[in-house]
């Protein structure tokens, strides 16, 4: 969870912010605005950006750690933590814990993920086609509530 988390929604926070930060300098550039209305916008955005990135940190944090618990997994705690959670990741899916250096070769890095995501919704007892699910952009929301709070 946190991996798609960490990998894909860090690339999307960047990108999100640049785009963020360019529209007051296209807005200001127009020259009939106040000149303080663009940098306002431009930090209402980014404000709204952050927000939405913190929610979603704490609902897959919350997720993982209720996943290790309810696989008796020990250090649940580590799902805050951001490298940490892919070791937590890890110890859930039953995988050996080099594979974190896997997650540093770029393309390696999805295919891992997705056998690690598999593992963890094999240890829920899931099908793990949940694993895959996972990685996808809109799905990728709600798959780690469901495997964490469902029976």
């Amino acid at each position: 969870m946190k991996v798609h988390g960490s990998l894909f929604c860090g690339l999307h926070l960047m990108l999100t912010t640049a785009v963020a930060l360019a529209m007051p300098v296209t807005a200001g550039a127009q020259g009939n605005t106040p000149k303080a209305l663009p940098l306002l916008l431009g930090a209402g955005v980014f404000t709204f950006v952050l927000i939405c990135a913190l929610l979603g940190y704490v609902y897959h944090a919350l997720a993982l750690q209720t996943i290790a618990s309810k696989t008796n997994t020990e250090n649940a705690w580590l799902a805050w933590i951001p490298i940490a959670n892919i070791i937590l990741m890890l110890n859930i899916a039953r995988k050996p814990i080099w594979w974190i250096v896997l997650f540093f070769v770029p393309l390696v890095n999805i295919v891992i993920a997705v056998l690690l995501l598999m593992g963890i919704a094999e240890a829920r007892n899931k099908p793990n086609w949940w694993g895959i699910l996972w990685i996808l952009p809109l799905i990728g929301i709600i798959v780690p509530g469901y495997l964490a709070w469902s029976d």
